[in-house]
């Protein structure tokens, strides 16, 4: 029973792969090469520009980290090392609320308050711009950064932390010289789960970014854009109108099969790197 249980999980994986690689064949054995290098995305129209969905996702994905990682890595060393265990007990499930707060909700945010508020105030961007979408994926990330990583501190034994300030370090000393570094393995964990998390974003990115119907290459993040995610729900809100269309529906899993390469990829990097530097106390 257990072993049938942990096979599912494995079969419904290999399903997914199997659908996703079947349409993705489809795609690239019909499409012309000139198709996928265009000046926009474009798939009613025939035109498949990987770059500008590629380069979009990068974009916002780029600015969700900037958000993210300083605050969330801030608040891990916190919680961790300086705050008190009532404190403790009360932030990090406040912290962990935003986990919970359903993206959609996030993207309204992102265009009612972060964008006019935030964003257009200081800059003359345009009302759906990739900025602020951005500003909301990192939002969104930082409850994952934030309790991964203090889950990693917490874990380096008081015994590393006993022998810095045997040796005369600070608190700050230890947390940075020593802390950090031994952790180092759970906290590129961390940014890797991030960085999964803020490139396969959906609603944030379709309800804040704008350009559902399409969207020029562009690498101003002040302006509308769209990622690989947004495309898919873009073009999939009705399927019978995109099985009309062409290669348009294939090329909804040419770009999810893209996506799924890109964060598998990510993940063994992640993997090989937190083998080789992971330290056993």
């Amino acid at each position: 029973m257990f072993f049938a249980a942990a096979m599912t999980s494995v079969i419904i994986s290999a399903l997914i792969v199997w659908s996703l690689a079947r349409e993705t064949w489809t795609f690239v054995t019909q499409v012309e090469v000139a198709a996928l290098w265009t000046d926009g995305w474009f798939p009613r129209r025939g035109m498949y520009d990987v770059k500008t969905i590629v380069v979009g996702s990068a974009l916002i994905t780029g600015i969700a980290l900037a958000v993210a990682i300083p605050i969330g890595l801030a608040a891990a060393i916190f919680l961790a090392e300086y705050a008190r265990p009532r404190v403790r007990r009360v932030l990090k499930p406040v912290l962990e609320i935003l986990a919970g707060i359903p993206s959609v909700v996030l993207g309204f945010f992102a265009l009612t308050f972060i964008s006019p508020q935030i964003v257009q105030r200081f800059t003359d961007a345009s009302q759906f711009n990739m900025l602020a979408a951005g500003m909301a994926v990192g939002v969104l990330t930082i409850p994952l950064i934030a309790s991964v990583s203090e889950d990693a501190m917490r874990s380096v034994p008081d015994s590393l932390r006993e022998a810095s300030y045997g040796l005369g370090a600070r608190k700050v000393q230890t947390t940075l010289r020593v802390v950090i570094p031994a952790a180092v393995s759970g906290l590129v964990a961390a940014l890797i789960i991030a960085v999964s998390r803020a490139i396969g974003e959906t609603m944030v990115v379709f309800v804040a970014a704008g350009a559902t119907g399409g969207s020029l290459y562009s690498t101003n993040i002040l302006g509308p854009g769209q990622t690989m995610t947004a495309a898919i729900a873009s073009q999939a809100a009705g399927t019978d109108q995109v099985v009309g269309e062409g290669l348009t529906f294939q090329s909804l899993f040419f770009v999810a099969m893209l996506l799924f390469v890109i964060t598998m990829f990510l993940n063994l990097v992640a993997d090989r790197f937190v083998r080789r530097v992971r330290q056993s106390y």
